[in-house]
């Protein structure tokens, strides 16, 4: 991390923000959806887009809290283009019937921002019988991402523009399970933990967009699909926590990232023409960064690819 303001090759670094990496950029004409769009990094990301002239879908599991961050940002931008809609990615029904929805709009889609995410949580399961953190912040967007593909190949070939899938990962990836993913023990309550179980789920993003983008290429499809680490940030992911939270918020401004921060990274892999035709790349304060041996083993991808599909055949059935 450019801990102190320090540069990367991007010419940005810890401390740029949001607003700060898509100066100049303009994105009217575009269409982006975000998840987690209602609050922390998702509400900064929505915000520093529409301000760039993008017309951004909120994916939202409250609904009212959407419209509530739409009223925020628009009190700032009144030409923002923004549309709210329920999107609870920890049920695959509710995945499917927001790509639906979206599909039937006719709208095209430049962008797609897998932000949301919930972070060590009691042990649970979702209405699809899977382990919480795994079905939110991976299962329900590696599905919402393969039912919106063909949406991104069409508008990327109708606008001859690269489209762009930027997915948040995370550093603590390096504290999932021995092995990577407990493909034989996902709902195993027994051998939970919190936050090994969060870095599985985190683990899974990186290596979602690695092969996502091994797939894509070898297709010759005009979209890029890269993950990320936002860096420390003090959001309502840490609501599980109190204690740390309270810590968090009392050293935040000498530690850790604010959301305008935290949001840089997503808004440049959107955004920026440095990164145009960069793919399967991990990033980190906007500037390329190395996962650890599990976040760069493409077997354990693909691997990992199967297991995903395998699990929504088997929530239909």
């Amino acid at each position: 991390m450019w801990v102190f303001g320090w540069t990367g090759e991007s010419g940005f670094s810890a401390r740029s923000t949001a607003e700060q990496v898509t100066t100049g950029i303009d994105g009217t004409g575009l269409t982006a959806i975000v998840t987690g769009a209602s609050c922390g990094l998702g509400l900064e990301t929505t915000r520093v887009l529409a301000l760039r002239g993008v017309q951004v879908v909120m994916a939202v599991r409250n609904v009212d809290a959407g419209y509530e961050a739409r009223h925020s940002i628009m009190d700032g931008i009144p030409t923002a283009k923004l549309e709210v809609m329920r999107l609870d990615l920890s049920s695959l029904a509710s995945v499917r019937n927001f790509a639906s929805e979206f599909v039937s709009t006719g709208l095209p889609l430049n962008i797609l921002i897998n932000n949301a995410g919930i972070m060590a949580c009691p042990f649970s399961l979702s209405e699809d019988n899977i382990e919480l953190q795994f079905a939110t912040n991976h299962l329900g967007h590696f599905l919402l991402t393969n039912l919106l593909l063909e949406t991104m190949k069409r508008t990327a070939h109708a606008s001859n523009r690269e489209g762009r899938i930027v997915i948040l990962g995370s550093l603590a990836h390096i504290f999932t399970y021995k092995g990577g993913i407990r493909f034989e023990r996902l709902n195993d309550e027994s051998g939970y933990f919190g936050m090994s179980a969060y870095g599985q789920s985190k683990l899974a993003n990186i290596l979602h967009a690695k092969e996502l983008a091994r797939r894509l290429q070898e297709d010759g499809v005009n979209i890029s699909v890269n993950s990320l680490h936002p860096g420390s940030i003090v959001t309502n992911l840490l609501r599980h926590h109190s204690v740390v939270n309270g810590l968090a918020n009392l050293f935040v401004k000498f530690a850790l990232k604010n959301a305008e921060q935290g949001a840089a990274t997503s808004c440049y892999l959107a955004l920026h023409p440095q990164v145009k035709g960069v793919t399967g790349k991990h990033f980190m304060d906007c500037n390329l960064a190395e996962p650890n041996s599990q976040g760069k083993d493409m077997k354990l991808a693909k691997k990992l690819w199967e297991f995903s599909l395998s699990l929504i055949h088997q929530a239909r059935t």
